[in-house]
């Protein structure tokens, strides 16, 4: 093989890479959404829960036996947990689309890195429409 279709295979196993690790990324933030959603209605289920005896609590493949406070304290930091590896992948996700945008020769996404205004800012401005 030539040089230069040397050069193109290569470019074109790094986009392929770039493309799969972005895919999977994107799999991760689903199965994690997912598991976040179930643990939502956990934590309905428990609020209707009438007794504040022990409920069963599905771990794998067994149920284990937890006290009611417990379990729904556990699956809130498990909520938390998630929460804050969903947001990690989003922002390391625009950094691997832009890397893939450039390795393909494509512009730059615009408006893609926008944040919301924070609580502060919106109180800011909000006082400034108010004069």
């Amino acid at each position: 093989m030539d040089e230069c279709a040397q050069r193109i295979l290569e470019n074109l196993t790094e986009v392929e890479v770039a493309a799969e690790d972005i895919l999977a990324d994107k799999q991760q933030i689903v199965d994690m959404d997912l598991r976040r959603n179930r643990n939502r209605e956990a934590l309905n289920a428990l609020r209707n829960h009438s007794s504040n005896d022990n409920v069963k609590v599905c771990f794998g493949n067994m149920f284990i036996k937890f006290p009611q406070e417990r379990a729904r304290s556990m699956i809130l930091k498990d909520q938390e947990n998630l929460d804050k590896e969903i947001n990690d992948l989003r922002k390391r996700l625009k950094a691997k689309v832009n890397r893939l945008n450039e390795l393909q020769g494509k512009p730059e996404l615009t408006g893609y890195n926008l944040a919301p205004l924070s609580s502060d800012e919106m109180k800011a401005i909000n006082s400034l429409i108010k004069r």
